[in-house]
C-alpha cells in the first residue's frame, strides 16, 4: 500500500527525493494513517484544484485497501 501511493505521489511531483510517507499504526477502529509529505512548493500539485487530485488519491487507496480488508485514511501534511 505504502508503495502504490509513492508511486501515484511521484508521479505528480517533480522533486522525487523529497517526497515522504509515514504510516501509524491502525487506531482502535483499525484504520491506517498515511501521511504524505511533498516539497512545500508542490504540496498544491498533490492537493489539486479544489482538492480533486487529493480525493482521487484517496479513492485510489481506499479502493486497494478494500482487496485485503483494510481500512486507510490519506493525509498531506
Amino acid at each position: 500500500m505504502e508503495q502504490l501511493l509513492k508511486t501515484i505521489v511521484e508521479g505528480l511531483v517533480e522533486q522525487k527525493d523529497a517526497v515522504a510517507i509515514k504510516v501509524d499504526e491502525p487506531d482502535e477502529e483499525g484504520v491506517v494513517v498515511y501521511h504524505i509529505t511533498v516539497a512545500p512548493d508542490e504540496t498544491g500539485r498533490v492537493i489539486g484544484k479544489q482538492g480533486r487530485i487529493a480525493k482521487a488519491i484517496r479513492t485510489v487507496m481506499r479502493a486497494a485497501a478494500t482487496r485485503t480488508d483494510a481500512k486507510v485514511a490519506v493525509e498531506i501534511d
